[in-house]
């Protein structure tokens, strides 16, 4: 037993097991355990528990729980952590602590503020790295303002707060456009020691670009070089990104060829930025040449790079070279994710190869792939462009089995108007609800026409909650709309 390679060991215990029934003791299941979990080996440490029925210590399971959370099988974690809360297991605040990073870097808030009542309950103190947790949880709800006084809580009572809780803030912040409040938090982290870095300023720039302010993300990157901050891959990326989003092509391309001047090499990422921005001003033949180059490198055959250059062509018609790449992907077995199918359909749809895009939608379905309203949208579309109504109404009581929820690209006035002539009322004002709720805001003329058609069939109840959107949203009804409405 004083092998160090405990894998091996492992394997001469399943031998053993096999060979001669051979059972080890509790003594031998504990060093094998220990050292499974000391080298991170969770799958094997969970093999071993269910082969031997081990069942470690306190300090043994406690080990173990963190084992999978750094492993991010944070799942795993929780059971574990629950069921020896059910054996009356009190972890120590570190475990607690741990399984509050795990849950709060998997989104769940739901498990954090659970473990967090569990704690109160049980009177577990807590520490920095508790109410760090909380705080960003706090951010994960978009509830800001309440992670904010709880960091000044903090603050106040003489702690200092990690500083991811600084940059969760700063960056939603900067969502909520609170500028004054991420001046604050910087000035805080100064005076408390805990300095920005190129993450921080990272978070910052994202978070700018974000709300369409490229041009103060662009103002703070160079002021960073200035200062002698020595912008990394992902900032560059994030601002070549930022850059092509507005169409500032010349600026990203300064960037990218100034990134590459200073010795650092574009990843995928920062290639399929480039990319993404040649598409947006309409450079499909550089488009090509870059997506040569990234094949070159080895960065072309992989879901991401075909995603950017399906949708791209498509985008400006070359839907034909867009769907040799789409078959290309199942050749070199690389999986078509919802994306791939979304941005094939309108390519087709908008070339009015209507069947082409429904076979898409079924190949999608029948991959076990969950449709999204964009799958459906440009199919419904021109399914009302071509006056074939009935299928419209199919794809859309589809939407509605399918629990998918509808967005604009679903949606168009004439929709509206088509739906309720047909004498599909229900589904025109749900169209219109939805369009409303959405700030998808029609035109006045679309609800006079709607509320036109609804009184030529005798719909009156249901033109005036029509009526009732159109003023919702602030139109006042012509003269006109008013003797219909009357009719």
């Amino acid at each position: 037993m004083h092998q160090k390679n405990a894998f091996l060991s492992i394997r001469l215990l399943y031998w053993l097991d096999s060979t001669f029934g051979y059972s080890p003791d509790q003594t031998t299941c504990c060093l094998l355990f220990n050292s499974l979990v000391e080298n991170n080996a969770v799958n094997a440490v969970k093999w071993f528990l269910e082969f031997t029925k081990f069942v470690p210590d306190m300090n043994g399971f406690e080990l173990y729980v963190r084992c999978l959370c750094e492993s991010g099988m944070v799942e795993d974690a929780l059971q574990v952590f629950d069921e020896m809360t059910k054996r009356g297991v009190c972890s120590s605040l570190e475990t607690w602590n741990c399984v509050l990073r795990g849950s709060v870097k998997d989104g769940c808030n739901d498990v954090v503020w659970r473990l967090y009542g569990e704690m109160m309950e049980l009177g577990v103190g807590v520490d920095v790295d508790t109410v760090d947790c909380l705080i960003q949880a706090f951010c994960l709800e978009k509830n800001v303002s309440k992670g904010y006084e709880l960091f000044r809580q903090m603050v106040d009572d003489g702690y200092v707060p990690r500083k991811v809780s600084f940059d969760k803030l700063v960056f939603e912040f900067i969502l909520d456009k609170q500028y004054s409040r991420v001046s604050a938090l910087l000035h805080i982290m100064i005076a408390k020691g805990v300095n920005p870095d190129l993450y921080t300023y990272q978070q910052i720039i994202h978070a700018l670009c974000l709300k369409s302010m490229q041009r103060e993300g662009l103002r703070i990157f160079n002021d960073l070089k200035d200062r002698g901050y020595a912008p990394d891959r992902i900032m560059y990326t994030t601002m070549i990104h930022g850059l092509c989003k507005i169409k500032w092509f010349g600026e990203a391309r300064k960037l990218w060829f100034e990134m590459i001047r200073k010795g650092i090499k574009p990843n995928l990422y920062t290639y399929n930025t480039l990319l993404y921005g040649y598409f947006k001003i309409g450079d499909v033949e550089n488009a090509l040449n870059l997506y040569n180059e990234m094949q070159d490198k080895g960065y072309g055959e992989n879901v991401i790079a075909y995603n950017t250059m399906i949708s791209g062509l498509c985008l400006h018609g070359r839907t034909s070279l867009a769907f040799q790449l789409f078959n290309q992907m199942s050749r070199e077995n690389v999986s078509k994710d919802v994306v791939t199918y979304n941005s094939m359909i309108r390519g087709f749809c908008n070339e009015g190869k209507l069947t082409k895009g429904l076979n898409l939608l079924n190949e999608l379905v029948n991959h076990g792939l969950q449709p999204s309203s964009a799958s459906y949208g440009p199919l419904i579309e021109k399914l009302y462009e071509m006056k074939r109504i009935d299928e419209a109404k199919n794809l859309w009581n589809e939407i509605q089995d399918k629990g998918v929820e509808p967005a604009s690209a679903c949606i168009n006035d004439d929709v509206i108007i088509g739906l309720s002539d047909k004498g599909y009322v229900a589904a025109g004002i749900y169209w219109l609800a939805y369009m409303v709720k959405n700030r998808l805001i029609p035109c006045q003329e679309t609800f006079e026409n709607l509320i036109g058609v609804l009184s030529q069939r005798e719909r009156l109840d249901v033109g005036l909650i029509a009526m009732g959107h159109m003023f919702k949203v602030g139109y006042i009804p012509s003269f006109r709309l008013d003797a219909i409405s009357l009719m």
